[in-house]
């Protein structure tokens, strides 16, 4: 079974320090690329949960938010908040002025300080919460699973799709080779009527007929281009039933390029208007799978 690297998950702990949340939301990339969003207290963290999440998740680019609600009580220094003292006193006296210069009657309240956003400010160095390494690894962990959880069922549904197509193409290459040997004997057919209308009457060469078509066999044969793309799409359904722990988004997106560049040679030796019109249909089919396979995992 394939995995999506579309996927979101979240989980949440009580610690002593206060309740620890985190969120992943994952989206396809060709390795594991992490963004942390984490407070300034658990931002040395970091390279460790990196690590964590490597057990859970081999490719996609994950953004992480890490969040912190201090338990009841917790001072604003210790969470990294602080009054901008000087701020506050340059409003105030910027309401004195405003009052005594233009007659404006009332008193500042603190509804209206707080609609400037700059009065309470952000203080890293105040910060002082500690949270347990075995905490943050247990949050981080869960919150992984539960990522992979939703990535297993989206890779099912994808799963589903990419059999779909596959079983399309199938049907598709069984009536190619149904069609392949009729077009050398309406080739045949039509070379014996050419060459009669050109000899005006003289007998055609039946030994020197065959060799034109046994040479056009040789051009036209797509028998071993049939045998590959059977295999490869035999191969794939293999690679989908695998071990969801092994990522096989890589090799799938090989399999289609070479599905690709058999479904060209195969179109270019046509020469058939019903073969070719199955070649077509192929390529759509081919290049859906390409669009899909870029978000297994």
């Amino acid at each position: 079974m394939i995995r999506s690297m579309t996927g979101f998950g979240e989980a949440e702990r009580q610690t002593e320090a206060g309740t620890l949340r985190v969120e992943i939301r994952t989206v396809n990339h060709r390795h594991l690329s992490v963004n942390f969003r984490t407070p300034a207290s658990l931002a040395k963290w970091e390279p460790q949960m990196r690590d964590w999440l490597r057990a859970h998740l081999s490719r996609g680019h994950a953004n992480v938010a890490v969040r912190l609600e201090p338990a009841a009580g917790t001072s604003a220094a210790a969470v990294g908040l602080k009054l901008d003292e000087e701020r506050v006193q340059a409003y105030l006296a910027l309401f004195g002025e405003l009052r005594t210069r233009f007659g404006v009657g009332g008193e500042p309240d603190l509804a209206q300080l707080l609609r400037f956003s700059d009065v309470i400010v952000r203080d890293d160095e105040g910060v002082r919460i500690e949270v347990p390494a075995d905490d943050l690894r247990a949050v981080v962990e869960d919150a992984a699973r539960s990522t992979s959880s939703m990535r297993e069922d989206e890779g099912r549904r994808l799963q589903a799709d990419l059999e779909g197509r596959i079983a399309a193409i199938d049907v598709a290459l069984d009536a190619i080779a149904e069609l392949a040997p009729a077009r050398l004997a309406a080739e045949r057919d039509r070379l014996r009527a050419v060459i009669a209308e050109l000899a005006g009457g003289v007998a055609v060469s039946e030994d020197r007929l065959a060799q034109e078509v046994a040479y056009l066999a040789e051009r036209w044969d797509i028998n071993e281009e049939l045998v590959r793309f059977r295999s490869h799409n035999e191969l794939f359904r293999e690679l989908m039933a695998a071990n969801p722990e092994e990522p096989v988004g890589k090799r799938l997106s090989f399999l289609v390029q070479e599905m690709h560049r058999e479904a060209n040679t195969i179109g270019s030796k046509a020469n058939h208007a019903g073969i070719a019109h199955r070649v077509v249909a192929i390529k759509e089919e081919v290049e859906r799978l390409r669009e899909q396979v870029e978000n297994v995992e």
